[in-house]
C-alpha cells in the first residue's frame, strides 16, 4: 500500500489553474445533476451548468465551450434541452459534439465558420420521453496503436503502427458512415446515421426482449465492426450486461441486430465479507472505446466505494472423457467459450464520485499487468478517480494500483491517518462531480460541485524520480504522436520548462529527419508548428517562433502560387510546371535573373490580370521579405534578431529565389503586381540587385551538411542595401496572449468565465516587444496582408495558438485569391483554431 503524502501536498500532479463564475450576491450558475464534461482532440472543453432565472424559476440547460489556452473565454450557449443534460461526446476530429437529455432529445454541434467560439445545432434525433444514459459516435475505423516499449525507435511506423479496425458502418466503397448510437434509460437502442446529403436515418430497438431498467451503460467497438453495450440497473446484486450490436442499412433504412453476450456479477457481492456492503454500481466504463474486453466497475454505499477491473477471455471448454475417447479433441478444436475474468480490485476507498478514462491507445505487447520498468510510470497507462473528499488518484488501468495522487483544499489530512478513520466534516465537501483525461494523459480537467473548472497537470514521470531523460523521451514521444495523428499539443507543453526548449526542438528535428521523404512532406508544416510553440516557452529562442511562423506562411504561398502555373499542352510530361520550375531554378545557380527566367516555358506562367493584380500583397510580403533578410546579413552574429535562422535555410531560400522567378516573369505581364520598393536611384532594377545578393546568399547554405560563411564582398553588398532601398518593417506576429506561458512558474492562476486576465510580468513577451506592433498602431490582416487601420471595423478572427489575426469574411472575389484563403478557412497554417475577436480588440 502506498502511505498518502502530507497535507495538501501533491504526488504526480499539481493545480494549474482554475477558471469560475463572477460571485454574486446571487448567483445563477449552479451545477446541473448529473453535470457531465469532455474533452476533445483539439483541446476544447465542453461542460454543462444549470442557469436558474430568479422571476420564472425554471432552469436553463448551458452548454459551455472553452479552448484550454484561453478558458476564460467561454462560449456559453442556450441547448435548448427541456431536461437536464446527461451525456456530452466529442467526435474523432474534435469539431462536433453530441449532447443528450433525459427526455431522449440528442443534438450534434457544429462551428459557425469554423471558429471554436461559436457553435450551432445543426441536426439530432429523439426518443421521446425516454432518458438517455449512453452516447457515443460511431467508429470510423481509424485506430492507431502506440507501443510505448518502442519509443526509442527511428521510424514512426514502429512507434506508432495503424490497426485493422473496421468502422461500424461503411458507405459504397468502404467509406465510413457518420452517426451516433445512444442507449436509454428503459432498454432501448437508438442509432442515427448522417447520410451525405445531410438526412438522419434512426432506428430504435430493444437490447434485448425482456427489456428492463438501464441506470449505467456504456459503449465499445470490435475490431470487427461490432458495437458492444454494456448495462447495469444500478444494483449490484444484478449482473452487469453485456450486447453486441450490429448497424446495417437494408433499403435505405437503417436495421439494427442485437445478441446477448456473457454477463458478470462484481466480485464484491460473491465476497461473504462484503456481500451487502456495497448495494450501488455507481460507474460502468469500457476501459476504452474501441476496447469492448475490458471494463471497468464502481460500486458503492454512502461513504465508500471499491473499484473493480474485468477482461473478457476466450478459454477452453474442457470435454467430458467419455467424449473424449469417442471423438478425441486436439488442438485448435477444442470449443471456446467467452468468460469475463476479474483482473483487479482495489480496496476500500473513500467514496467515488468521477471516474476519467484515459484516451491513449496504448499497445501492451507483455503480459497484461508487466510492463518494462521504464514505461510502467508512462502517464496513459493511468485511469482518474476522483473521491468525495476532494482527492484525486490515478490508478494504473489493469492492476489498478496508485501512480499518482492529487489532494485538494478539502482533503488534507494528516500523513498516518487512514481514510477510513477521519472524522467526517459538518459541510459539503468540494469534489469533482465530472472529470475528463486529455488526450495524452497529461492533463486533467475536472468540474467539482461549485461549477468550477480546475486544470491539473499530471508529470510524465507519475511523481516518480526519473532521470530528465526518461521524461524528456516521454514528452518527445508524445509529441510525435500528435504530430502524427494531427492532435493538438497542447497539453504536452504545459509540462515544458525553458530548459528543455532547446533540446526538444533538436530532438523533434532529428526523429523527423530519420522518416522517409513521403512522410517528411506530409509532416512538414506541422513539424514548424511544433517547434514554434516550444520556442515561445524560453527567452532564449523567442525570435525563432517569428522566423517559423513566417516559415508556414512562405511554404502556403509557394505551394499557392506554384498551383496557379499551368501546363500550355494537356499531353504535358509527368511534372508539373511548380517542380520543373523547382528543378530548373536548383540546376542553373546563374545570379542574373534574367538567365534563369530563359531557361523557363514562360507560357505556363500566363494568368489573367485581374488574378495577378490580386496577389499583388503577397507578392509584396515575398519582396520585402527577401530585402529584410538581406539587409540583416550583416548583423548575422544577433541570434536575437527575427530572420537569423533563415540565412543558414538553403531550402525556404531556394523557395525565395523561386518566388522571385515567378514574380519576374508575372511582372513582364502585369508590371503593378510587382513589389513596390522605394529606391534611392530611378534606373535601378531592384529585382535583379536582390536576386543577384540572394543567390550568392543561397550557393552557401544549399548544402545543408556543407553550409559555407557568406564572402567579405556579399556582406558589404548587403551593408549597401540601406543606402539603396527603403528597409521595410516586417510585421511579426503578435505574441499569443494565451495561459501556457504565465504557468511555467508552477504557481496557481486564478481565472474567472468572461473576463480577459491581467496577466502581467512574461520576461519572455518583454523581450519580444520590439518585433510587433504596440496597441494604437495600426493592425494587418496577416494572412491577406491587409492594412486593416489603428481601429479596425471588420470582423476579425485570431488563431488560438499562434494569435495570428485575418478578417473573418473576405473582401475578396478573384478565384485565385479564394484559393489561398481555402488554404486556412478551417485552420490556421499553425494548426491552430480560429475564435472570433470583439470589435474592440485593438
Amino acid at each position: 500500500p502506498v502511505s498518502p503524502p502530507g497535507p495538501g501536498r501533491a504526488t504526480g500532479m499539481d493545480l494549474a489553474y482554475v477558471c469560475e463564475w463572477e460571485k454574486k450576491p446571487k448567483s445563477n450558475h449552479c451545477p446541473s445533476i448529473p453535470l457531465v464534461c469532455a474533452w476533445s482532440c483539439r483541446n476544447l472543453i465542453a461542460f454543462t451548468t444549470d442557469l436558474r432565472n430568479e422571476e420564472e424559476k425554471d432552469l436553463t440547460h448551458m452548454v459551455h465551450i472553452i479552448d484550454t489556452e484561453h478558458p476564460w473565454d467561454v462560449y456559453s450557449v442556450n441547448s435548448g434541452h427541456t431536461e437536464v443534460i446527461t451525456c456530452l461526446e466529442w467526435d474523432q476530429s474534435g469539431s462536433r459534439l453530441l449532447s443528450a437529455d433525459a427526455d431522449g432529445h440528442i443534438k450534434c454541434w457544429s462551428m459557425t465558420d469554423h471558429l471554436a467560439n461559436s457553435w450551432e445545432n445543426t441536426v439530432g434525433s429523439v426518443v421521446e420521453g425516454d432518458p438517455v444514459v449512453a452516447l457515443s459516435w460511431l467508429h470510423n475505423g481509424v485506430k492507431l496503436a502506440l507501443h510505448v516499449e518502442k519509443s526509442g525507435a527511428s521510424n514512426f511506423g514502429e512507434k506508432f503502427s495503424r490497426v485493422k479496425f473496421s468502422p461500424s458502418l461503411t458507405l459504397f466503397g468502404g467509406k465510413p458512415m457518420e452517426g451516433w448510437i445512444a442507449v436509454t434509460i428503459s432498454g432501448l437502442v437508438t442509432v442515427s446515421l448522417l447520410k451525405p446529403n445531410g438526412q438522419v436515418l434512426t432506428a430504435t430497438e430493444s437490447l434485448c426482449r425482456l427489456r428492463c431498467r438501464v441506470a449505467l451503460a456504456d459503449v465499445a467497438f470490435t475490431g470487427g465492426g461490432n458495437i458492444v453495450v454494456a448495462t447495469s440497473d444500478g444494483s449490484s446484486t444484478s449482473p452487469v450486461q453485456f450486447y453486441k450490436v450490429c448497424v446495417s442499412v437494408v433499403n435505405e433504412k437503417c436495421k439494427i441486430d442485437t445478441e446477448i453476450l456473457p454477463s458478470l456479477f462484481m466480485r464484491c457481492t460473491t465476497d461473504p465479507a462484503r456481500k451487502d456492503k456495497y448495494p450501488a454500481i455507481t460507474h460502468l466504463k469500457f476501459l476504452a472505446r474501441d476496447m469492448s474486453e475490458q471494463v471497468l466497475l464502481c460500486a458503492s454505499n454512502q461513504n465508500n466505494s471499491i473499484v473493480e477491473c474485468w477482461s473478457l477471455r476466450k478459454e477452453g471448454l474442457p470435454v467430458n472423457n467419455i467424449f473424449q475417447q469417442i471423438s478425441p479433441v486436439v488442438g485448435d478444436k477444442q470449443p471456446m467459450i467467452l468468460k469475463w475474468r476479474i483482473l483487479s480490485a482495489t480496496n476500500d476507498l473513500d467514496r467515488v464520485s468521477a471516474v476519467a478514462l484515459p484516451k491513449l491507445p496504448i499497445s501492451l505487447t507483455n503480459t497484461d499487468l508487466k510492463v518494462a520498468n521504464d514505461t510502467k510510470f508512462f502517464p496513459g497507462l493511468g485511469l482518474a478517480l476522483a473521491f468525495h473528499d476532494g482527492s484525486v488518484h490515478i490508478v494504473h488501468r489493469l492492476s489498478l494500483q496508485m501512480m499518482a495522487v492529487f489532494y485538494g483544499s478539502s482533503s488534507q489530512r494528516p500523513v498516518d491517518e487512514p481514510a477510513l478513520k477521519r472524522p467526517r466534516t459538518a459541510g459539503p465537501l468540494v469534489h469533482f462531480k465530472a472529470m475528463q483525461l486529455s488526450w495524452t494523459s497529461l492533463a486533467l480537467a475536472g468540474v467539482d460541485s461549485h461549477g468550477k473548472l480546475s486544470m491539473l497537470r499530471i508529470s510524465p514521470s507519475m511523481g516518480h524520480v526519473l532521470d530528465m531523460n526518461m521524461s524528456l523521451r516521454h514528452l518527445l514521444f508524445l509529441l510525435e504522436y500528435c504530430m502524427v495523428t494531427g492532435y493538438d499539443w497542447w497539453d504536452i507543453l504545459l509540462h515544458v520548462q525553458p530548459s528543455m526548449v532547446q533540446n526538444l526542438v533538436e530532438k523533434l528535428h532529428e526523429e523527423y529527419m530519420r522518416q522517409n521523404a513521403a512522410l517528411q512532406q506530409v509532416l512538414s508544416t506541422r513539424i514548424v508548428a511544433m517547434k514554434a510553440s516550444l520556442c515561445k516557452l524560453s527567452s532564449s529562442t523567442i525570435a525563432r517562433v517569428c522566423d517559423y511562423h513566417a516559415k508556414l506562411f512562405l511554404i502556403a504561398i509557394s505551394c499557392t502560387l506554384k498551383s496557379l502555373l499551368r501546363p500550355h499542352f494537356l499531353n504535358t510530361p509527368d511534372k508539373s510546371p511548380g517542380d520543373r520550375l523547382t528543378e530548373i531554378c536548383s540546376k542553373i545557380t546563374d545570379v542574373d535573373i534574367d538567365k534563369v527566367m530563359i531557361n523557363l516555358k514562360t507560357e505556363e506562367f500566363v494568368l489573367e490580370m485581374t488574378t495577378l493584380q490580386s496577389l499583388q500583397q503577397l507578392i509584396q510580403w515575398v519582396g520585402d521579405f527577401v530585402l529584410y533578410l538581406l539587409a540583416s546579413l550583416p548583423n548575422q552574429g544577433s541570434p536575437v534578431r527575427p530572420g537569423h535562422s533563415f540565412l543558414r535555410d538553403g531550402a525556404s531560400l531556394g523557395m525565395f529565389r523561386e518566388l522571385m522567378v515567378v514574380i519576374r516573369i508575372w511582372g513582364l505581364l502585369k508590371p503593378s503586381c510587382l513589389p513596390v520598393y522605394t529606391a534611392t536611384s530611378d534606373t535601378q532594377d531592384s529585382m535583379s540587385l536582390l536576386f543577384r545578393l540572394l543567390t550568392k546568399l543561397w550557393l552557401c547554405c544549399r548544402e545543408e551538411n556543407h553550409i559555407t560563411e557568406p564572402d567579405d564582398a556579399l556582406i558589404d553588398e548587403c551593408c549597401l542595401l540601406p543606402s539603396q532601398l527603403l528597409i521595410p518593417n516586417i510585421d511579426w506576429l503578435p505574441i499569443n496572449d494565451g495561459i501556457i506561458s504565465k504557468l511555467q512558474n508552477k504557481q496557481l492562476v486564478r481565472l474567472q468565465f468572461g473576463k480577459a486576465p491581467g496577466l502581467v510580468g512574461h520576461t519572455v513577451s518583454s523581450q519580444f516587444d520590439a518585433f510587433v506592433r504596440t496597441p494604437g498602431q495600426p493592425k494587418i490582416d496577416h494572412l491577406r496582408r491587409l492594412h486593416l487601420g489603428a481601429y479596425p471595423t471588420e470582423e476579425c478572427k485570431s488563431c488560438t495558438r499562434c494569435g495570428c489575426v485575418t478578417m473573418l469574411k473576405s473582401p475578396n472575389k478573384v478565384t485565385a485569391v479564394k484559393q489561398w484563403e481555402q488554404r486556412w478557412i478551417k485552420n490556421c497554417l499553425c494548426g491552430g483554431l480560429w475564435r472570433k475577436m470583439p470589435l474592440s480588440y485593438s
